[in-house]
Formats: C-alpha cells, structure tokens, sequence
C-alpha cells in the first residue's frame, strides 16, 4: 500500500503550504490523489521533489 504521510509530515516541517504545491505546477486533483493515498506517476512525483528539494523517500513510503 502506498502511503504519502512521510511528504506531509515533512511539509509541516519545513512550513510549506498546499498552495505552496499549487503556484510550483501540482494540480488539485494530484493533491486529492495524494490525500486518498493513490497512485501518482512517476514525473509527478519527480515534480513534487523539485518543488519541495527533497528525495522520493521524503515523500512516499511502502506498507504491506
């Protein structure tokens, strides 16, 4: 299962806002994938690094 806590997590860490992820290209409806825990593709996810200077690891986490 695919879980994106660790990317929140880190965003109320480093003070960065939803809109933050709006005004640097992700999508409302990426956003709600993320909130439900769904897939996203791969160049979403490296857009979502770019925009937040973090690793895939900061972001996603694995869980049977």
């Amino acid at each position: 299962m695919i879980d994106y806590s660790p990317m929140w997590e880190y965003m109320a860490a480093h003070s960065i806002s939803q809109y933050y992820l709006l005004k640097h290209g992700i999508d409302n409806k990426t956003l709600y994938n993320i909130k439900r825990n769904e897939n996203i593709t791969v160049l979403t996810l490296e857009k979502l690094c770019k925009a937040l200077n973090c690793t895939p690891n900061d972001i996603i986490r694995f869980r049977d």
